[in-house]
């Protein structure tokens, strides 16, 4: 909230978008679940599993005739286009990831240790914030509007 405040107040409310890169598309993944469209359930970090030591997907079920028509909407497209893990069973149950930035990169790249997805995380927020100072400096004239 402070940085929302900071740059609203300080004209730069477009680099700060930039900068909450890897947070706005993690909400625009979550949205489904966030929304209710899919069913959402209390905690959606990522399962510990002592004995292997790793990360594993935390998932939820469901059956496609409960969702609304968005919701399988949205289901759909994120199974056609591999965002999810997807698990059909013979009596009608779908299991699936829960929809987080955290998840997903263990959709991705499979079971690993904590430390690891820490690491991949803060490398993804770092590119995406090299990517932010690149938008906002070199191609400043391509994003911003210019005062001639």
């Amino acid at each position: 909230m402070t940085f929302a405040v900071v740059g609203i107040l300080g004209h730069f409310s477009k680099t700060l978008l930039l900068f909450f890169l890897p947070q706005i598309l993690n909400f625009l993944y979550s949205t489904p679940q966030l929304f209710h469209f899919v069913p959402c359930p209390r905690h959606r970090l990522p399962k510990y599993d002592q004995k292997s030591d790793l990360l594993h997907i935390s998932t939820t079920e469901f059956r496609m005739d409960e969702l609304s028509r968005l919701g399988r909407i949205m289901v759909t497209v994120l199974r056609t286009l591999r965002l999810v893990s997807w698990q059909e069973h013979p009596d009608g149950r779908i299991v699936t990831n829960n929809l987080t930035l955290i998840n997903f990169v263990l959709v991705i790249f499979g079971p690993v240790h904590e430390r690891v997805a820490t690491q991949m995380l803060m490398a993804f927020q770092v590119l995406s914030t090299l990517l932010a100072l690149f938008i906002r400096y070199p191609l400043a004239n391509y994003f911003y509007a210019t005062k001639t």
